[in-house]
């Protein structure tokens, strides 16, 4: 064979790789309505708090609202109080709401068990619900005065144990979380299901050929294959919980009584930014908490994608 017949047997045509633009079309929408209903005022939101109004008009004062936040008597009792009861709130989710959900995934995981249909809507059903409707519906059961929970504890022989639990600060907190825990339980016990679900039956014929079975096989096998679900219940959890609003001003109203007790960063950036009954509203200050609540949230999300989820990572693998 000649050089140039190799040659042209050798010669390789290049792959012309088609350009999608189709795809960027698709995304523009998407893009714009997100731009505009959340970057946008993100970015509103953090500049608003760099500034005050002196004497009429908009100046920079640099980290002064923060500095005022912190370290003023008056806004420092009121937000420190809210970031504490938060953390309660949020730890009173994690450690009853999430293992619930976990414990109700791997129950209804099980193969023996009939009407799981039934159980998995049944429990999944109040997250469909209104904040409202779940706000007002609880309020009217444990009302002391009207409510149905002292007649029920009454029957089983209880009612002593009864007590306005909306209405005293020390049990007021618990009592809202606890609420918020049944209505959202649903979602951790989907999020599991179906991730046990995902499971490979070889895994699971391997383990029964090595004799684990049962609840053993659920925590030597089952558990640490859905850590990542886990993972992302966890942090969903965390995002929500202190994104939290709307169950507390539905059953405890704006001012998150008793005596504060139940007060949360939410509650609080509504009284400030927009005012209530003869508070007027801030929206300096109250960009200023709206701003603090956003760093609280980017500290955690970045806590878990850099260093949870890899540890997770290397567990699995």
């Amino acid at each position: 064979m000649s050089d140039a017949a190799s040659s042209d047997v050798l010669e390789v045509t290049p792959i012309r790789r088609t350009k999608r633009w189709h795809i960027l079309v698709f995304l523009f929408p998407a893009f714009v309505v997100y731009t505009a209903v959340m970057i946008l005022p993100l970015i509103e939101t953090l500049r608003l708090s760099l500034y005050n109004v002196v004497d009429n008009q908009s100046v920079f004062v640099g980290l002064n609202n923060f500095k005022v936040l912190f370290g003023d008597e008056r806004w420092a009792h009121d937000f420190w109080n809210a970031l504490r009861n938060n953390l309660i709130f949020f730890a009173i989710h994690m450690c009853v709401q999430n293992p619930i959900g976990v414990a109700l995934a791997a129950l209804l995981s099980l193969p023996k068990l009939r009407f799981v249909a039934f159980y998995r809507t049944a429990i999944f059903l109040p997250t469909l619900l209104s904040f409202v409707v779940v706000g007002f519906i609880w309020k009217l059961i444990l009302s002391p005065l009207w409510g149905v929970a002292p007649e029920l504890l009454n029957v089983i022989g209880l009612k002593s144990v009864f007590a306005p639990w909306l209405g005293k600060p020390s049990t007021a907190l618990i009592t809202v979380a606890l609420i918020s825990v049944w209505q959202y339980v649903g979602i951790p016990m989907m999020l599991i299901y179906a991730a046990l679900l995902n499971i490979p039956e070889e895994v699971i014929e391997a383990a029964e050929c090595d004799g684990i079975t049962g609840w053993s096989q659920f925590w030597k096998i089952k558990l640490p294959l859905v850590l990542p679900a886990i993972g992302i219940i966890s942090i969903l959890t965390f995002v929500g919980n202190f994104n939290a609003f709307d169950l507390v001003y539905t059953v405890q109203g704006a001012l998150a009584g008793p005596d504060g007790s139940t007060d949360i960063l939410g509650t609080l950036l509504y009284r400030v930014f927009f005012g209530f009954q003869l508070q007027l509203g801030d929206r300096s200050m109250g960009a200023t908490i709206a701003t603090v609540m956003f760093l609280i949230i980017l500290a955690g999300v970045s806590f878990y994608l850099f260093i949870v989820q890899r540890r997770i990572r290397r567990y699995q693998f």
